[in-house]
């Protein structure tokens, strides 16, 4: 059921991959709730995804661009503005890659190269895109922007690898240029922490489904489904969110908050008892 929550707002949303992703669920409810955007990828991805679908689905258009390009984010903006036909309100990074992790590095035989290129694609692109925003004047006033991320930033987590310090980069980001963004158009920079999710990016991981039943029997109240996620993102969007900045945000269930749980707890008896 539509409330009207983005009536009238205009944004652009970068990396929608494939139904799976949480920036496809974002695009299709910030339709539903009336905003009008603009999906962005980087041009190889959206050779592998079907964003084109999504697009029509939410009746607007692809801009294809490299979010680590400045030049590219440059274009990116000025085409969007002129498309939708003013400043932007709302921006969406559901951006995030390690080539470590898809060539299979472990953490302690890293690719300092593929590492620097993590950093660039995950983390730094999130800056390029308020700085162009910021030196374009593209962001209306009272506009929001967010940035998904993962507890690996604040926990060690077996093989996230370098992501981990990218998503830590993320959420400084987001605290830095919040008060820079807050202080000169009371624009909201925040990051969400969401649950493991079952996207193609995060089922690429080693070991993703045994963690994700993990943090399920942690969480009181379960994962946060993408759905959920992209439920939470639009409230961030809204205008009843216009005093949250320079926020990390968990969206994960409780899992962030939980030391132990009776799922857990019931779990380890079973294999003592199977052990003995």
């Amino acid at each position: 059921m539509s409330h009207n929550l983005l009536e009238g707002k205009r944004g652009i949303i970068f990396g929608a991959l494939d139904e799976n992703s949480i920036a496809w669920k974002v695009a299709l409810k910030a339709k539903a709730e009336g905003a009008s955007f603009i999906l962005t990828n980087a041009p190889i991805a959206l050779r592998m995804g079907g964003v084109q679908q999504l697009a029509q689905q939410c009746d607007t258009e692809v801009i294809p661009a490299d979010a680590t390009s400045v030049d590219d984010l440059d274009a990116l903006f000025a085409q969007s503005e002129e498309k939708l036909g003013g400043k932007i309100d709302f921006l969406l990074h559901s951006i995030g890659m390690s080539p470590n992790i898809r060539k299979g590095r472990a953490y302690g035989d890293m690719n300092y190269d593929w590492f620097l290129k993590t950093l660039d694609i995950s983390a730094l692109s999130f800056h390029k895109m308020m700085q162009v925003a910021e030196k374009r004047d593209a962001m209306n006033e009272g506009g929001s922007i967010v940035a998904l991320s993962y507890i690996a930033a604040q926990r060690s987590f077996t093989d996230y690898t370098d992501m981990a310090q990218a998503k830590a980069m993320l959420e400084s980001i987001a605290r830095s240029y919040g008060y820079r963004f807050g202080k000169s158009k009371k624009v909201r920079v925040n990051t969400v922490s969401q649950s493991p999710t079952k996207t193609t990016a995060g089922t690429g991981i080693s070991g993703f489904n045994a963690f994700f039943d993990y943090a399920d029997k942690m969480s009181p109240l379960g994962n946060a489904s993408a759905e959920a996620c992209a439920d939470y993102v639009l409230t961030l969007f809204s205008d009843y969110t216009r005093m949250v900045t320079m926020q990390n945000l968990f969206h994960d269930g409780g899992f962030s908050s939980s030391g132990i749980t009776e799922e857990i707890v019931e779990m380890l008896e079973k294999q003592a008892q199977a052990g003995q």
